[in-house]
Order: structure tokens, then sequence, then C-alpha cells
């Protein structure tokens, strides 16, 4: 009798999801005095969010301003700790230059999957010894995945496009790291890139623009915008995806209203506040094979748009909300804590901890203790 083979189905690869909320806002050095339950979401019942990344531009930099910053968490960094601290998330890393703020928050379970590889500030003005305009980069390790955030602040007006493009090139070659296991910025799982970029309509007129937005016509005047000209001429740029722009252009209003600019100047209505994205190659699975590869990483937009009933900037803020899919490429975490013994306030708090051998260690190492919140 002859024997069969015992033929078994290739086992999937576990997939996790991970919901990512992405804020970008030209504050225009107001103070944070606002609520931000819309700006984050908060009031969403289905909406179980990961890992929050906020891009602020224009804060208050004035001297006697980064002076109280430098010795004391700067206003805005401490609204959004207060807020988002109460639902169980911590700041896993910031990075200020002069304006530029960025901020990543994660849930407290994702804390032992996340390691900050670098942060970086890339100046570009004044022939970039000037931090006003420029980008600011969070280089990190998500579940195993490379991950590079970076917050810019273009230069403006209509005329200075090829500008634009020049300092966008010119942050991008600017992300090198240190060590030789971490890829080029280029070869990173997923790179999201936000903020004032400041890319304008061309050709058409102030009062044809404004009949536009009146009507919602949005898909009249895509056709003029400046990142999406770059993007179909400039190979690079192509490969950063972006969702329709499907809400009203974000600049410039007077401040404390909704209407678009009523100064002398008159300024025609941009989408200068953008989130953009770009994921690595994925390797073409043959279409045999049927289960996820090793290495699956696929991001989805849930959601890409502006919030009019903030009126403190003459900019709108934006969101852009992601659904990650991975398949996790570390299940255990890079450090594990070990009490030596029960903590009370009588006795010394001692801790020991062991870390994988993929941790890559530094000098500049802490670990820090964070207030269960019940």
């Amino acid at each position: 009798m002859k024997s069969a083979a015992c033929l078994r189905r290739p086992s999937t690869p576990k997939v996790s999801v991970l919901s990512i909320h992405v804020v970008t806002w030209n504050v225009a050095s107001a103070a944070p005095t606002v609520d931000l339950s819309d700006l984050l979401q908060l009031n969403s019942q289905d909406l179980n969010l990961d890992i929050y990344i906020i891009g602020l531009q224009e804060m208050n930099s004035g001297i006697i301003s980064l002076l109280s910053d430098a010795a004391f968490e700067d206003p805005w960094s401490t609204l959004f700790m207060d807020v988002l601290s109460r639902l169980h998330f911590v700041k896993v890393s910031q990075v200020r230059m002069q304006g530029l703020l960025l901020l990543v928050f994660a849930k407290y379970q994702h804390l032992p999957f996340i390691q900050i590889i670098s942060t970086k500030s890339i100046p570009t003005g004044f022939y970039g010894y000037w931090g006003n305009k420029g980008g600011v980069n969070i280089c990190l390790k998500l579940y195993g995945y490379y991950v590079s955030i970076i917050n810019c602040h273009l230069p403006p007006h209509m005329s200075n496009n090829d500008q634009r493009l020049e300092h966008f090139d010119r942050i991008l070659e600017s992300q090198t790291f240190e060590g030789s296991d971490v890829p080029n910025i280029l070869d990173h799982d997923l790179i999201l890139w936000f903020g004032d970029m400041n890319f304008r309509i061309e050709d058409f007129g102030l009062l044809f623009v404004q009949e536009c937005i009146t009507k919602q016509y949005y898909q009249e005047l895509w056709e003029k915008d400046q990142l999406r000209i770059a993007k179909r001429r400039d190979p690079l740029l192509r490969e950063f995806q972006e969702g329709p722009l499907l809400f009203p252009p974000t600049y410039k209003f007077d401040r404390h209203s909704n209407n678009y600019d009523t100064s002398e100047k008159k300024r025609k209505p941009a989408w200068t506040d953008r989130i953009l994205w770009r994921l690595k190659r994925q390797p073409q699975t043959s279409p045999l094979v049927s289960r996820l590869p090793s290495s699956y990483f696929s991001l989805t937009l849930k959601s890409y748009v502006s919030h009019m009933t903030y009126s403190i900037s003459d900019h709108k803020p934006v969101t852009g909300t992601f659904n990650l899919e991975l398949n996790p490429r570390m299940s255990v975490p890079l450090i594990t804590m070990m009490p030596e013994c029960l903590w009370t306030m009588e006795n010394d708090m001692l801790i020991s901890y062991t870390s994988t051998p993929e941790f890559l260690s530094s000098p500049w190492d802490w670990i820090g203790l964070y207030k269960d919140v019940l």
C-alpha cells in the first residue's frame, strides 16, 4: 500500500492592527487655549487609538518663550500630555526646533516594543543656519520596523515653489543615522511626512478659487495645486502618497473666524497643511501563495480632514487617521523589568532588567517610571 503524504496549509502570520492619529497645525504663535477633543478625536466612540503623532509649526519662539520652555515644558506639550495621560498614553519622544514641535505618544502596552533611534533638527532658513524653516525628525523602531516621522515648515509665497521642493530634498538628504545597523531613510518601512508645506494654487484667480470653495468643487482646484503638480514630475516625490483633498483649503483665515483673508493682501486660499506617507516597496509574492509574507506591513488611510472649529490661528489643523497592519518582527519586549522585592515606602526600591540581543544600547538609555492611571 502506498503511503500518502500529509499536506498542511502553511500557517498565516499573526497580524496586528495599530490605529495612528496624525495632527499637523500651524498655530501662528497662539497660546493653547482650546479644547482638544475634536482635534484628537476623543469623542469618537468606535475609535480606539494606539499612537498619536502631533506636529505643530510657528509656536511662539521669542527669546523669553524659548528660555522659559528650556527650563519648563512648553505650554502646548503640557496640554497634550495632560489630556492624553488620562487615556493611558505616554509621551515616547519629542523634538523641538524654534517654532517646530514634534510629539509622539503611545499606549502603555506598546512601550516595550518601541525603540527611539534618533531625534534630529534640520534648519533650512537663512542658508541652513536658522530654524524658522526646516524639519524635525523622530526615527523609531516599532515592533521591529523602522518608522521615520518628519514635521516640516517650508518657505511661503506663491513664487517660492522651487525653493520649497529644494528644502524638501534637503530635509530628506539630511536624514543620516549613526550606526551601521540603521538603514538609509528610503529603506525605512514607513515615512510619515507632514506640516505646513506652503504649496499654493497656481493660475486661478482669487474669485474663481473662492467660488469653487463655496460650491465645494475642490477637484477643480486640485489640478493647479503645486504639490500635486510636483508629484507628477518628480519620481521620488511621486512615491509619497496622500489622501484626497475633500476639505476646504486650510490657509489663510482671519483669526477667530472661518472667513478667508479679508485684509488688504487678500491672500488666495491654499492647501498648505498636508500629511504624506511613503511605504518601503514590498517584495511581490506569487499569486499562488495565499499567506502573508513574514514582513507584512501595510498602511490604510481611514480619515483625512480639516477641523474648522479651531480659529486661534490663520491656519486650520489637519488630521489623518491610519490603520497600520503588521506582522510583528518581535514578540518579546526589548527590556524586561524584574522588581527585586515588594516595593514599600520604608525600603529601597530595587529593580533589575534584562535586554534582548536586538536591543541597541546607548549611554543615553534611561529607565522611566510611569503612574498607572486606573
